[in-house]
């Protein structure tokens, strides 16, 4: 693998403080990955909505490109193709928040979705006003009844600019969100890979594509598409996404769209423009009045080679706020003025407190089941990136590893302390270090364990008590059921193991192993590998792997 960065730690801290050097208008929330507008402090009195979104990085120039006057006020990034925590979420929407109140722009993905919306629930709950709106494009997917839903994908750039337009207009919160949600209903968007993309933490593709291959339908994590094909001439591609475009939406002849051709990383400019003069053509062929087109990069999947087409029905309201100012630096017609240095501002410290606790002390040798559970996730890390590399987008090892590193860091300052405080913190610290879907499930099975636990006897039994009310959390909260192919396919057989055998952490962790290994002949229905069908058959589901590997770690400590 050759890339152009330092350590791969600090890649997406490197790239926004990049940015923030080029462009004077934006700057960094302090110990944040965060991009907001450098005139936050007078925008907050300015009586307007403020606008937040994000996702994981590889998609540059989205979603900080995105932030600036007429767009976003706020785009938090998580690591490549994962989910940023709850944590920087919130920190972001109370960074920004005014009066008026905040959109939360969520692309529709498993992991977003939780975290944007766990924020956004606590925004709520320290009285401010916000709305969440959830873009799914993907027109690939058709209804998506079988997996996790449409994506969120290219198209949502359109949303961002509409609901942009209408906060810097002064419009009510409510009038915001409306406009950003009749530009979801109006958008789909379609695209076509002739390569896969490498993330920085694997190492190597996700999926390999022969010389005479293309994949069609694909997201924006790197992973498959619905369809392989023969590679085709842009004339034949561009009648195959359109296909799937005009129907998705509806569109008739005579009826206006904008068009947005978006390079999804490494697709060459010569290319780009052939792409766009052959959509150009064919909607014309179709009576299609094309009032508005964008050709360019705008929301990638890292250097993935291909292209994505987005049609957006366009009424004069639309086409006003797609022409609206904006100082947005990835918006087309952007000037170029360079910052004298970059900025940042400081943000306060997280509101939630932290939890005194009122039960029993945690034993250190529960901790030190903790420690050895941690560094095998550390050990393991390859060994699961490899394994998400096949089935999903190949984050998990890095993901889990640096929540463990990050548990290792404060587990001394724990000894002593009651089990409920314990297990708040570790949620806590799970929720800010672990991005995507894992961060949030991991924090509520400890949130919900150390609750749990302190309603009885510190017995054989706790553990038990714990284990299931975690495991229940991670049900309620993420929506899996056994035979989804997801983590808790591993956690309900040691949960039911537990119920029968408290004391026999083996038998809990054997269960959990062989929950774990069925994996491989579930269709998935949850996840990012819901969107693989078939493909992701044969191989184990690496949430899964990870939880039967924790319990194994524990179990042999305790043996």
């Amino acid at each position: 693998m050759k890339k152009l960065i330092n350590e791969i730690p600090v890649v997406v801290r490197q790239a926004l403080e990049g940015l923030v050097a080029l462009h004077p208008q934006l700057a960094l929330l302090e110990g944040e990955t965060t991009v907001v507008r450098a005139d936050i402090e007078a925008f907050r009195q300015s009586g307007k909505v403020a606008i937040v979104t994000g996702g994981g990085a590889g998609h540059e120039p989205a979603h900080a490109g995105y932030v600036g006057r007429g767009m976003l006020t706020a785009a938090v990034s998580g690591d490549v193709f994962a989910s940023p925590s709850t944590d920087a979420v919130y920190a972001a929407v109370k960074a920004v928040a005014g009066p008026a109140g905040v959109l939360v722009i969520v692309k529709n993905y498993t992991g977003d979705r939780l975290n944007f919306g766990l924020a956004a629930e606590m925004a709520r709950a320290d009285g401010i006003p916000v709305e969440v709106v959830v873009v799914d494009d993907d027109a690939a997917l058709g209804s998506a009844e079988h997996t996790a839903g449409r994506r969120g994908i290219a198209g949502t750039v359109l949303v961002h600019k509409i609901a942009g337009a209408a906060a810097d207009a002064g419009l009510p919160l409510d009038a915001v969100a409306a406009a950003a949600r009749r530009a979801i209903a109006s958008v789909a968007s379609m695209g076509v890979a002739l390569s896969a993309c490498t993330v920085p933490a694997a190492g190597k593709a996700n999926f390999t594509l022969a010389d005479n291959e293309m994949e069609l339908g694909l997201g924006i994590h790197g992973e498959p598409g619905v369809r392989r094909a023969e590679m085709a001439p842009a004339r034949a591609i561009v009648v195959q996404l359109l296909d799937t475009l005009i129907a998705d939406r509806g569109i008739m002849p005579g009826q206006p769209v904008a068009l947005l051709v978006n390079n999804l990383g490494a697709t060459p400019v010569m290319e780009q423009t052939i792409i766009a003069g052959e959509a150009l053509s064919e909607l014309a062929s179709r009576g299609i009045p094309v009032e508005r087109a964008y050709c360019g990069t705008f929301l990638t999947a890292i250097d993935m080679a291909g292209i994505s087409l987005s049609l957006l029905a366009a009424d004069p309201e639309t086409l006003a706020a797609l022409d609206a100012g904006t100082e947005a630096p990835a918006w087309p017609s952007q000037g170029g003025a360079i910052a004298p240095a970059p900025r940042r501002i400081a943000v306060a410290a997280n509101a939630q407190s932290d939890h005194a606790g009122t039960g029993p002390a945690m034993p250190d040798r529960v901790l030190n089941l903790l420690k050895a559970a941690c560094e095998a996730l550390i050990a393991a890390e390859p060994e699961l990136t490899e394994m998400d590399r096949l089935v999903g987008d190949g984050d998990i090892g890095h993901s889990l590893a640096g929540g463990a590193s990050a548990l290792l860091a404060e587990l001394d300052a724990w000894r002593g302390k009651p089990v409920d405080a314990v297990l708040q913190a570790v949620g806590r610290t799970l929720r800010r270090s672990v991005g995507g879907t894992s961060g949030p499930l991991y924090a509520a099975f400890a949130i919900a364990a150390g609750q749990q636990v302190t309603k009885g006897a510190a017995d054989a039994g706790a553990f038990q008590r714990g284990f299931a009310a975690g495991t229940e959390a991670i049900t309620r909260l993420g929506g899996a059921s056994a035979g989804d192919r997801t983590m808790v396919d591993a956690l309900l057989p040691a949960a039911a193991s537990l119920a029968q055998h408290p004391r026999d952490l083996q038998a809990a962790a054997r269960a959990a192993r062989a929950g774990a290994e069925a994996t491989s002949a579930m269709a998935p229905r949850r996840g990012r590998s819901s969107y693989l069908g078939a493909r992701a058959m044969g191989h184990p589901d690496p949430g899964a792997v990870a939880v039967a590997m924790l319990l194994e770690a524990i179990a042999a400590g305790r043996s």
